[in-house]
């Protein structure tokens, strides 16, 4: 027996820094390991190398955070994150760590995040002998009657060690006596209660004192020991020891009663009278401090009360020796264990606790991520100790149990949305099964971290904006605005525009963008007479990995200014100024057309509706002038005592707020009929080279603007068919609307005719197909050939003849 016991211990020696590893895969992403360790070993003393054990790659352990989660004390082992090994943390003492009668496990939690692991690790302290039998006395006094027959037994106090399984106390030795030998019971749970027996009646006027030395070994190699002196008085005669009325005592208690509440009332009896046959009762020698501190014997009536706090949970049986004892000159004592099977109560609440948690949990984790793990523990037992947890139920968050009891996993249940719902409060409940039940409640604040999933957007597409010409150039003429969903640098926004066709490039590159506002920078003026319209597009990108981006067409209409003053087409002399010359026969009726003050304004609308006034004359009787045609007629026949020469200096504005004006200067002579028509003939001949010369410019020019406008018509047309807002209808003339509302007016110089016209047109005049009612065409009665001369008008220029 002796020699198996010590095989067995020289096997447990040689692992006890040995591994076990057990696997057990939980969800993919957890597994246990376990380890053993004896105990006092050194600081820094290696337990395993849990990297190597989990396949874990050693180069990414300090970056994913591995550490080990052991409660609110300070751990007893450590993880280094450098190379993955275990090390042990500080002084390991298995008698304080753990109950003595039980294995002792130390359960860990390795965490590594990014993604979230957790490792169970189980580290099993071996017990050493380091500890030696110590008895609660070093001299015990027993006093045996001599009377005392062969075979009566006396309890001894037993020696303890704090050591447990083969380390605690394995056996008992008593020193050589030839009246007393040792008896020792086994009460498991590495307790031996040693008794002292009678084997030879005693003889106290041979000996009245007895020593004896009882030594107590522990199974440690090489054992350890404990002495206790006994002296052993022989006393007079007291044969009757008391007797309990029971064999047995077995009672159950519930945990946290009261102070007071009587657990049991022994009773024994002596037959001896006097003093003899008087019975006390007190606890035996092997009852140890807890149990004096939960309970109290009443010495006289042998009722045994509640003194203490009972807990369930701390102890959930009690056994207590009670000794009856006589008060003869020798005492005699009885021994009887009373057994107490503590009642659990469910006065424990459910405690959660939080292993490990994500704080910030990407919203573009999918279903199943795991968010937290959950630890539930209830000291109680039974259905008072199982537990119910679960989260409310209108969170995109569930809970699921895993292969440990009480240990849950919170997941997400359903795909998040950081830009609906940033971060969730989620309350974890949990309530045991006992009556009432018992619950408990933890917060966790998750937050939603922001993934770039959310492309900026403009508050207008498209945009539309009107600008005056004119504007400064390097100054901010329009702004676009763009507003992303997402947070911190996914919602930093840039501005940029988009130069990619080449057709563009030319428009863009005066235009500018401030990156930052969106404010957008014209780099020069823009001139209403040589662009009304443009388009283009601006990106807008924000600063994500990758970054997302959205454009935006911008359509810009220039506003037309009155910056230009009207010009004098006719009359205009040789050296460039409006002045001009009309002969007259002075046998004209009132009516007849002198002449007729030709000009045009560059501006549309307001700002380039012509106005003419006489601004000087003569004779305010001879001459007036159409408003709006710009004609001058005789208000009545001439007479002898009018003058032959007459001054009439026309004043010709538009109609914007700030008007713009020219003059004109028409001298108007009066000949005889036949003079006149004489030189006519001669101022025909004389003019007709510089008045051909004058028409061909006039031509070219009107021509090339007419090209210009059914340029523009054309783009305003294609952008009313592409889109359903009319851009054009505010600032486009209509079909019937002239600049300078006048009509068309003949003209004659040298023997040439001519007829220019505005839109309105005179009764009798010919259109030619396909001219938009602006060329009129006059054949020339004067000349067989047949010249027509040929001008077209256009609306933005307002030309008026």
């Amino acid at each position: 027996m002796e020699q198996r016991r010590c095989q067995r211990w020289g096997s447990r020696r040689k692992w006890s820094v040995s591994l076990m590893i057990l696997v057990q895969l939980w969800s993919n992403v957890s597994a246990q390991l376990k380890y053993s360790i004896s105990e006092e070993v050194q600081e820094g003393t290696v337990v395993g190398n849990i990297a190597k054990d989990l396949g874990l790659d050693k180069a990414t352990l300090k970056e994913r955070r591995c550490r080990i989660v052991y409660g609110s004390t300070e751990p007893p082992f450590r993880v280094n994150q450098n190379d993955g090994i275990l090390y042990v943390n500080r002084k390991l003492d298995k008698e304080e760590m753990c109950d003595r009668s039980k294995a002792c496990l130390i359960d860990l939690k390795t965490v590594l995040e990014n993604p979230l692991e957790v490792h169970y690790v189980s580290v099993e302290i071996i017990d050493v002998n380091d500890h030696a039998p110590v008895f609660p006395e070093k001299k015990y006094m027993l006093e045996i009657s001599e009377s005392a027959l062969p075979g009566a037994k006396f309890q001894l106090q037993a020696a303890r060690d704090a050591d447990s399984g083969l380390l605690s106390i394995q056996q008992y030795k008593l020193s050589h006596s030839e009246h007393f030998r040792l008896e020792v019971k086994d009460r498991g749970e590495d307790r031996k209660t040693p008794s002292l027996v009678l084997q030879k009646p005693l003889d106290r006027e041979s000996a009245k004192t007895h020593v004896l030395l009882l030594t107590a070994f522990d199974g440690g190699r090489p054992p350890k020991s404990g002495n206790m002196t006994i002296i052993v008085n022989v006393s007079d005669v007291n044969d009757n020891p008391p007797v309990f009325t029971q064999d047995s005592y077995n009672v159950r208690l519930s945990e946290n009663s009261p102070i007071g509440t009587t657990v049991i009332q022994v009773n024994a009896t002596d037959l001896d009278e006097g003093s003899n046959g008087e019975v006390s009762y007190s606890f035996g020698n092997d009852v140890d401090a807890t149990v004096r501190k939960h309970f109290e014997l009443n010495q006289v009536t042998g009722e045994l009360t509640v003194s203490g706090v009972i807990d369930f949970e701390e102890s959930g049986r009690y056994e207590i020796d009670i000794q009856a004892s006589d008060k003869g000159a020798a005492t005699l004592t009885t021994d009887k264990t009373v057994i107490i099977n503590i009642v659990d109560v469910n006065d424990n609440a459910p405690e959660i606790e939080v292993t490990s948690f994500s704080h910030a949990l990407p919203e573009d984790s999918k279903p199943g991520t795991t968010v937290a793990l959950i630890s539930v523990k209830d000291s109680d037992s039974g259905l008072n100790g199982k537990v119910v947890c679960y989260v409310s139920q209108d969170l995109p968050f569930l809970l699921t149990p895993s292969l440990q009891n009480n240990m849950y996993s919170l997941v997400t249940k359903q795909s998040l949305d950081r830009e609906q719902q940033s971060e969730y409060d989620v309350t974890i409940n949990v309530k045991d099964e006992g009556e009432p039940p018992l619950s408990s409640k933890k917060n966790i604040k998750i937050i939603v971290s922001d993934v770039n999933d959310n492309s900026p957007q403009f508050s207008e597409n498209p945009y539309t904006f009107y600008i005056s010409e004119n504007n400064s150039p390097g100054a901010s003429i329009i702004s676009v605005t763009a507003r992303d969903g997402d947070d911190g640098s996914n919602a930093l926004i840039s501005y940029d525009i988009l130069r990619e066709k080449a057709g563009k490039a030319k428009l863009t590159s005066i235009l500018n963008v401030n990156s930052e506002t969106g404010d957008i920078l014209a780099l020069k003026s823009f001139d209403f007479e040589t662009l009304k319209t443009f388009q283009f597009q601006v990106v807008a990108t924000d600063s994500g990995t990758p970054p997302l981006s959205n454009n935006v067409t911008v359509n810009v209409f220039i506003l037309d200014q009155n910056d230009n003053a009207p010009v004098i087409l006719y009359p205009l002399s040789s050296n460039g100024s409006a002045e001009g010359v009309e002969e007259i026969p002075r046998n004209v009726n009132a009516g007849h057309l002198v002449t007729k003050v030709r000009a045009y304004d560059a501006d549309i609308g307001y700002n380039g509706w012509l106005l003419f006034s006489l601004q000087e004359v003569t004779d305010h009787t001879l001459f007036g002038l159409e408003r709006y045609t710009g004609q001058i007629r005789t208000l009545r026949s001439f007479t002898e005592t009018d003058e032959a020469e007459h001054k009439l200096v026309i004043l010709v504005k538009d109609n914007g707020n700030v008007s713009l004006s020219a003059t004109a200067t028409v001298i108007v002579k009066l000949v005889e009929p036949k003079e006149a028509f004489a030189a006519s003939d001669v101022k025909s001949a004389a003019t007709h080279d510089e008045n051909d010369n004058v028409t061909f410019y006039l031509i070219i020019t009107l021509g090339s603007v007419s090209v210009l406008f059914l340029i523009s018509i054309i783009v305003l047309i294609a952008m009313q068919c592409s889109k359903s807002t009319d851009y054009t209808s505010k600032y486009l003339q209509e079909t019937n609307y002239d600049g300078t509302l006048c009509h068309s007016i003949q003209y004659r110089s040298g023997d040439k005719r001519y007829m220019l016209v505005g839109p309105r047109m005179s009764i009798g005049s010919t259109i030619v197909p396909g001219s938009h009612a602006n060329t009129l065409v006059l054949p020339d009665r004067r000349r067989p050939s047949a010249e027509v001369r040929t001008f077209l008008t256009e609306d933005n220029y307002n030309v008026c003849y």
